[in-house]
């Protein structure tokens, strides 16, 4: 990282990403619920609470996966971070899996939440085999894409107040950010893996 605009996104990616993860972790606390209208999917508990817990530590843990000085000062941090953050992933994503079979906003936001899941389970386990691999290039392009569907979190809580202030009918909305709280992170994602072959140290 090492132009302006690559920190400033970083930092704003990195502080979007702290925030909705202490928002999530709250449904841990004792005596924490499902909010109306999830509280009537099947599979909330215990389900909400797994997938809750889990995509907030990835969402916390990701960003700082990307930080060079990290990977290359602290490698065997990098390593342990990164086992934790595909333990997060590949668990949560199950448990987000779970969710979306449970869904009653219908088949749209089922298919699309569903598909975030198992794309997220996909990129995050391709991950971790090209650094088993010590594939470090093919590796971290698997990882920006798996970052890029963790981040679906905060996209989500995006679109969601947006529409609300656009008086879009609430279960329209929500149909809807099935598919855009993920599709769009993944073609910036690819659009920038693209542009911007990677090179990374084997410190990695």
């Amino acid at each position: 990282m090492t132009s302006r605009l690559t920190r400033w996104t970083w930092g704003l990616g990195a502080l979007l990403s702290l925030g909705v993860a202490g928002y999530a972790y709250h449904y841990l606390l004792p005596g924490a619920f499902a909010p109306p209208g999830i509280a009537e999917n099947p599979m909330t508990y215990p389900w909400l609470f797994v997938h809750a817990g889990l995509a907030a530590t990835a969402l916390l843990l990701g960003p700082l996966q990307f930080l060079p000085r990290l990977r290359l000062k602290q490698p065997r941090l990098h390593r342990w971070i990164g086992r934790t953050y595909v333990f997060a992933c590949l668990t949560g994503g199950s448990a987000g899996l779970a969710l979306a079979m449970g869904s009653t906003a219908g088949p749209i936001a089922r298919v699309g939440f569903a598909a975030l899941a198992v794309t997220w389970l996909i990129t995050t386990a391709m991950a971790w085999r090209m650094i088993l691999h010590r594939r470090f290039d093919d590796h971290r392009r698997w990882m920006i894409r798996s970052f890029a569907l963790t981040f679906a979190a905060v996209t989500l809580r995006i679109y969601m107040p947006l529409a609300q202030i656009l008086h879009i009918d609430p279960m329209e909305a929500y149909r809807a950010i099935a598919w855009l709280a993920w599709v769009p992170n993944l073609m910036v994602a690819e659009l920038y893996l693209a542009r911007r072959p990677l090179r990374v140290a084997q410190a990695a």
